[in-house]
């Protein structure tokens, strides 16, 4: 038991010296920031994960009081009409105190369940922690999305001005007539307001991350710098287990489980009485000038436990408790397990995605819109072939950064869910 306190002690006192140093090194948030800059100082500054350590503190609290004993109640009595006469004169007054003593098990027995409630609730501190990453990640990467889809509608649009000025030059030419010009530039109007459009979504993504790094939501931020992407190993086996063994939430679950039973065991030694022990001392003004001393009594009391229906009904309550926690936690692994089944599939899904926009849709749509530029200029084709292909480009270069985007919030949220990183791809 006391190894158990030491270890939940260490715990608490690194937490709290991590909210320190957050305090003293605080990051700059006007500097670009990578992933990793992001989760640090949402770790440190973050609210609500705060709340999580502090309830986590205030469940250590529990564990010392729960190991002590009541209060010892003090008695003192006056005899105000008459005073008791004894062979040494009147008494006057007499105090007593008294301590009471639970019966054997009972104070071990609700140390170890506050123990568990403690552990518990380190672990709830934990599964807060994970969440805050995959929240942070997933805004994050939707930031990181943002600005990589807003560098393709500019080099789009530059794209087009450049088609508007080639069906410019085959009009001066009489090569093409006017339409081809108007087309170019419904384009660029229809282009420029999707790209207002993805500028005007900075504001409230920005505003997410702000709040989940505790500063004002309209502090600026400069575009995030993303990682070189390298797909995670995959293996279902083993995410069904780590899940298991490593997911916070279920560990919580244990430890509240552990915590039910032992208040079974508290609650059946209920049956069984509390002792006090104490002292009485009778005080005679008269018995000191006699020669005669106070008269000191030891005492002893017990409660008498006699209402068993009330004992047992708390037996059958904490037992019904214990079983509850435990369809909690056989029905949360089950949903999670299932949950993993799905974000695996979505990532296997947008992996596939990935490598195919990457490897051959992207390429052949630029080889493709070089050729239809060419074939445009000498008129074998007309315009609305060469804005196609462009389209095509555009949709298959902003399908490929959504896909990825979606690859790793997916990937985020099952390290939510496996309580740990995963292991990157080996290279082929």
């Amino acid at each position: 038991m006391r190894c158990c306190l030491n270890t939940i002690m260490v715990i608490t006192l690194s937490g709290l010296t991590c909210l320190a140093a957050a305090e003293q090194v605080p990051p700059d948030p006007n500097t670009p920031l990578l992933l990793k800059d992001y989760l640090y100082q949402a770790a440190m500054n973050n609210s609500g994960l705060r709340a999580a350590f502090d309830s986590f503190h205030a469940a250590m609290e529990q564990i010392p009081q729960a190991a002590s004993l009541d209060d010892p109640q003090f008695t003192y009595s006056y005899f105000i009409r008459e005073e008791m006469e004894t062979r040494s004169g009147p008494n006057r007054q007499k105090y007593a105190i008294m301590q009471m003593f639970p019966w054997f098990g009972k104070i071990q027995a609700r140390t170890d369940a506050a123990a568990a409630q403690a552990k518990a609730a380190h672990h709830r501190y934990e599964a807060a922690k994970v969440k805050l990453i995959y929240q942070t990640s997933s805004v994050f990467y939707e930031f990181a999305y943002l600005a990589k889809a807003i560098d393709v509608a500019n080099e789009n649009l530059e794209l087009m001005k450049h088609f508007e000025q080639v069906a410019r030059e085959k009009y001066r030419t009489a090569e093409t007539s006017h339409p081809d010009i108007v087309r170019a530039q419904i384009e660029l109007a229809t282009m420029e307001d999707d790209l207002i459009s993805m500028t005007r979504m900075r504001t409230p993504i920005v505003a997410q991350l702000n709040a989940m790094l505790n500063q004002p939501t309209d502090q600026e931020l400069q575009w995030p710098q993303r990682d070189t992407f390298t797909p995670a190993e995959i293996n279902p086996r083993l995410i069904a287990d780590q899940i298991r063994s490593a997911n916070p939430e279920l560990s919580a679950m244990q430890q509240q489980i552990i915590a039910s039973q032992k208040m079974v065991n508290l609650a059946k030694k209920r049956y069984w009485p509390d002792v006090s022990l104490g002292l009485e001392v009778e005080d005679a003004p008269n018995r000191g000038m006699n020669g005669g001393r106070d008269p000191i009594m030891a005492m002893v009391s017990i409660n008498l436990p006699i209402w068993t229906d009330n004992y047992s009904a708390g037996v059958r309550q904490a037992q019904a408790e214990t079983a509850m926690a435990r369809r909690e936690k056989i029905q949360m692994e089950f949903d999670l397990v299932a949950q993993a089944e799905q974000i695996m599939y979505e990532m296997d899904d947008n992996l596939r995605k990935i490598r195919l926009y990457e490897n051959v849709l992207i390429p052949k749509a630029k080889e493709m819109l070089a050729v239809t530029e060419q074939a445009y200029r000498t008129n074998t084709v007309d315009f609305m072939t060469l804005i196609d292909a462009e389209q095509k480009l555009l949709s298959f270069q902003l399908f490929y950064e959504r896909s990825l985007t979606n690859y790793l919030q997916k990937q985020a949220e099952l390290e939510m869910l496996t309580g740990q990183p995963l292991p990157s791809e080996p290279e082929k």
